[in-house]
């Protein structure tokens, strides 16, 4: 019996202390908080390269059958700017602007 109380105080220390080897912790730091600025550019730009591919594949215009107009690569509050952007960019590139635009006054 005495043998195994101080067998009990000799590795006692052990059982408390677990693993002798530091654990590595992996962080990682928070996401970038995106602004409203770079969701419109995200999104003007995205629906203007999608609707250049359309234009180059011979597809009709529709644009709500891309994959980042239906699901933004947005976080969930920026998801209505997304879309907005996106579809100024796929308009802008089927209906361009004029290149020399009338002067003021004409």
């Amino acid at each position: 019996m005495k043998k195994m109380q101080i067998l009990a105080l000799l590795f006692s220390p052990m059982l408390l202390l677990g693993c002798s080897h530091p654990q590595p912790v992996a962080y990682q730091p928070p996401p970038p908080v995106i602004t409203a600025d770079q969701v419109a550019r995200m999104g003007f730009h995205d629906g203007f390269e999608a609707a250049r591919r359309d234009v180059a594949a011979g597809r009709p215009p529709a644009m709500r059958r891309h994959p980042k107009f239906r699901n933004p690569p947005v976080p969930p509050m920026a998801v209505v700017d997304y879309r907005r952007a996106f579809r100024r960019g796929y308009q802008r590139y089927l209906h361009p602007l004029p290149q020399n635009p009338p002067p003021p006054g004409i």
